[in-house]
């Protein structure tokens, strides 16, 4: 069996954020075929607890505790001319010596870097079998985070759109394969980076069709008859917090005059306080953490996905469409996907749009959207599919 270093920016579990979903399923998906070395850093204290259940996949794992304000102000002291203080802040030198001493005992025949981020730790590698999981264009997302933010914030994130585009030009060269969420994602970065063309491949999210299934029971986690309106995510992930914000104030007015007694969920971990003063609107319940998003996607009447800055694929999408609920999402949240708007879910633009989505649905417009949205997701979404992509590009690696 050959063996494979996987370098993460974050612990691959609990399975409660996209990427960590990605990185968990990657994980289970190459331990067929690899002894895998887990390397990550974990910036949620709680997460520590988790490393032991990571060596069902894995022959080693070893975990890097960060405090996020640390890291935060490492960076900004160790701010260089034309380089990404993103770079700075995943820097660890206790995952650095781990990187150094794992490599130089044992021979790794592949190199799995997990996020741009990662890069640096194998910056002097020159060497077949380098895989580069972008996941998506980090730099995009820093870009237009500047174009709706005030001076300074404008400047620091336009800044880092700009140096970290550099950098993940320069990454992608000296990698043998570049790994984004969509093909969308891969023509996009080669409109950026042209030499790129012929590097870069689409290796899909997917879902656990399984874990996530109407077939599955639950009691109801709402106290009301609703009806109910659902949006997960992790909250502090600037835009899922921006959406809920723009829902809210915009959108869930309208749907209220139709439906005063509707209310509407927003489940996820770490809400802001600009997201907990979103329960002071008529209606807004904001749950925190949860066990299990699954129950309320179970009884959801309808799953919104209504973000106005996003990359890649939004698990939250498939996983409401795996659970045979209907889902109303913005264009950008439904970019990626391989579904049909109006068959398997409904597209929306702006407030009056969306919200017109969600009477529509709630009327019973709309009878064929819950089985279609199933079927969807298993004809194209189950992880054993969507990474047999992955397991094309290992074969071709000496």
């Amino acid at each position: 069996m050959r063996d494979l270093i996987f370098i993460s920016h974050r612990i691959p579990y609990p399975p409660d954020k996209g990427e960590k979903i990605r990185g968990l399923n990657l994980l289970r998906h190459l331990s067929r075929s690899h002894r895998i070395h887990l390397g990550c850093l974990v910036d949620e204290p709680g997460d520590m607890q988790h490393l032991p259940v990571l060596r069902e996949w894995c022959a080693d794992v070893a975990g890097f505790p960060i405090d996020k304000r640390r890291q935060k102000l490492k960076a900004l002291a160790t701010f260089r001319p034309g380089r990404p203080l993103m770079l700075d802040y995943y820097g660890h030198p206790g995952l650095q010596r781990w990187v150094r001493d794992s490599m130089a005992q044992r021979h790794m025949d592949v190199v799995y870097i997990y996020s741009v981020a990662m890069a640096p730790y194998v910056e002097d590698l020159r060497r077949p079998g380098l895989i580069l999981d972008a996941q998506d264009i980090d730099s995009e997302k820093w870009t237009t985070y500047a174009g709706q933010a005030r001076w300074p914030m404008r400047a620091v994130w336009s800044r880092e759109g700009r140096t970290l585009l550099d950098y993940e030009r320069r990454a992608a060269m000296r990698c043998d394969y570049t790994l984004f969420v969509s093909q969308q994602e891969c023509d996009r970065f080669v409109e950026l980076a042209p030499e790129t063309a012929g590097r870069v491949h689409a290796v899909e999210n997917g879902v656990d069709l399984d874990r996530f299934s109407p077939e599955q029971t639950f009691e109801s986690p709402f106290h009301t008859a609703g009806p109910h309106l659902v949006f997960t995510g992790n909250m502090d992930y600037w835009p899922n917090a921006d959406a809920v914000r723009w829902f809210v104030a915009d959108v869930f007015p309208l749907v209220r005059q139709r439906h005063p007694a509707i209310e509407f969920y927003i489940v996820g971990a770490n809400p802001g306080p600009d997201v907990l003063r979103l329960a002071d609107a008529p209606g807004v319940r904001v749950t925190g953490r949860v066990p299990d998003v699954r129950p309320y996607l179970a009884y959801a009447d309808v799953c919104v996905a209504p973000l106005r800055i996003a990359r890649g694929i939004q698990n939250k999408v498939l996983e409401a469409m795996a659970m045979g609920r209907p889902v109303i999402a913005s264009r950008q949240a439904f970019e990626g996907v391989r579904a049909t708007d109006g068959l398997d879910l409904l597209v929306a633009d702006g407030a009056i749009e969306m919200s017109d989505g969600v009477t529509e649905v709630l009327a019973g417009a709309h009878p064929g959207l819950n089985a279609a949205a199933r079927t969807a997701m298993v004809r194209g979404y189950a992880w054993s599919a969507t990474l047999s992509r992955l397991d094309a590009i290992l074969k071709n690696i000496p």
